[in-house]
């Protein structure tokens, strides 16, 4: 499903109206017809209820003005709450405002400083009559880009108020008001949505920071042309179920040599776990064979917890990776598909070296994680120099340490930071910028976000069973770009699999093991 940034859709709507000559009313129409049924088919008829909504100063207030006069012709009650004076509205929202004015629809505007006790006594005799059905938050749109504040700040917490103390629900127009339609960042402050209706695409804050979690979202067709779409050749998208298309077909005669063979470079002291659980998120990926290399001395505890894979014990390699191990290790990569590095490997000085070594000379498809990015930060000249195709699995923290932005400035823009990463070289370089609506982003510019998964993941060795199940996907053929958001995607829905039956509590190990049935559909 593709996603559009407020400036394409901005673009979408000019062209619809100025190349193939529909009337933005109508596109408003279009719009305000669009979310009243939705709002009907979720919330029931609105025949005798008021339904109170807040009116903003551009074309996000014209939507909310069809969405009243529809409420009326269904016999609804609605009241207006004009955020800014209702004559300064232009064009088509000017033209619906006069069409509610002649059909006499009650409204107060909410000067400054607001009266918020007479606004909720005049609400509360609404409802005296006719029960509130809903709010409507119709102030801003795609286009708001500074914070609010001020008089405007104090009518969302108003409406956020109303919502908390009464309890009614709140439908928002295209957005929440006060989030930025790119980042999904709250701008001072923001409408509390349960519902959110958008037009003709969905942006990144829909699905951003987890927000498709607490607000249903609709996407309502208001008329841009299909073609119109296509040739805007836009980058962003959601993964969705249809990433299962690339996944290897399993032919009857196969065997463990038609399915990959995956190299996981990880542990050290302490940390042999990480590795472990690398191991089963390949396992479990349905890559044929796995083979973890490890410092020598901690080979036993691989070989007691990894039945069903290999391990190659690390001459050089006492308690952690070391360089001198790199011509072995080298060697031992013949016939092999893919490999991890990075799960559980630490900082030490030899760890280092290798670590480097291996990034710029191996032509496997990589995915590079935890250590192993902490270590190329160090060095970050390095990362647009790699011997191969890599996916680059940083959280926030490592993020940081690789850019030099703090994770503020992460965190306010996932989407720029997480295609920063991902320089243009002669192989393909894939960042996987983990946390809530995770980023997929390549060097060609093109970015998607991810929808499974749930606050539960918040527990140590998640990101370890993701970054083998990314190598499982490597290793059995797919491109860095699709086994990227096809070990996302699958990833959450494990996840989401296993909070069916409680919200936390369950491990890293329990997702993998969830993996198989996750990716075949099986209950």
């Amino acid at each position: 499903m593709k996603l559009a940034l407020a400036a394409e859709m901005q673009e979408l709507d000019r062209k619809t109206i100025e190349e193939f000559g529909v009337p933005g009313i109508v596109l408003m129409e279009n719009a305000g017809h669009g979310t009243f049924a939705f709002m009907e088919n979720k919330l029931g008829s609105f025949a005798e209820t008021t339904v109170v909504i807040f009116i903003g100063p551009g074309n996000n207030g014209g939507d909310g003005l069809v969405i009243a006069r529809r409420i009326h012709m269904a016999g609804g009650h609605p009241l207006l709450l004009f955020a800014s004076p209702p004559q300064r509205l232009r064009n088509d929202a000017a033209i619906n405002y006069e069409i509610t004015k002649q059909l006499g629809l009650p409204f107060l505007e909410l000067t400054d400083p607001l009266d918020t006790e007479g606004i909720a006594d005049t609400i509360l005799h609404s409802h005296a009559q006719y029960p509130v059905a809903c709010l409507v938050d119709a102030l801003f749109g795609t286009g708001l880009a500074r914070d609010i504040c001020g008089h405007l700040e104090q009518v969302i917490l108003l409406l956020n108020r109303f919502h908390h103390e009464y309890s009614w629900p709140v439908v928002a127009v295209d957005l929440p008001s006060g989030i930025n339609a790119d980042s999904g960042q709250v701008l001072g402050v923001a409408v509390e949505a349960d519902l959110t209706v958008t037009y003709g695409l969905a942006k990144p804050a829909h699905v951003l920071h987890g927000r498709s979690k607490n607000e249903r979202l609709h996407i309502v067709d208001i008329g841009i042309p299909s073609a119109l779409v296509q040739q805007a050749a836009l980058k962003g998208s959601i993964v969705t179920e249809t990433i299962r298309k690339k996944l290897p077909a399993r032919l009857l005669d196969s065997h463990k040599g038609s399915h990959g063979h995956l190299l996981v470079l990880g542990g050290s002291a302490g940390k042999t776990g990480a590795a472990i659980l690398s191991c089963q998120g390949a396992l479990r990926s349905g890559c044929g064979l796995v083979t973890a290399a490890v410092p020598h001395e901690l080979n036993s505890i691989l070989e007691n917890n990894l039945i069903e894979a290999m391990t190659i014990p690390l001459p050089a390699s006492t308690i952690s990776l070391s360089d001198a191990d790199y011509d072995f290790i080298y060697r031992n990569m013949e016939g092999m598909d893919a490999v991890v590095l990075g799960p559980g490997i630490g900082l030490d000085e030899k760890t280092r070296a290798l670590v480097v070594r291996l990034y710029q000379k191996i032509s496997l498809p990589m995915v590079v994680d935890a250590d192993a990015l902490n270590i190329l930060a160090l060095q970050q000249n390095i990362l647009a120099n790699p011997g191969g195709d890599r996916v680059l699995t940083p959280h926030p923290g490592e993020m940081s340490r690789l850019t030099g932005q703090t994770t503020t400035e992460i965190q306010k823009d996932r989407i720029a930071a997480a295609l920063r990463l991902c320089q243009k070289s002669a192989c393909e370089v894939v960042t996987v910028l983990k946390g809530a609506g995770t980023i997929i982003a390549n060097g060609n510019g093109n970015w998607a976000i991810n929808t499974t998964g749930n606050q539960g993941m918040a527990a140590g060795g998640m990101g370890d069973v993701l970054a083998g199940l990314i190598g499982g996907l490597l290793s059995q053929g797919l491109a860095p770009w699709d086994a990227a958001r096809a070990g996302v995607y699958l990833h959450g829905l494990a996840a989401d699999r296993l909070q069916r039956k409680t919200t936390y509590g369950y491990t890293a190990s329990e997702v993998a093991e969830t993996l198989p049935y996750t990716i075949n559909g099986v209950d």
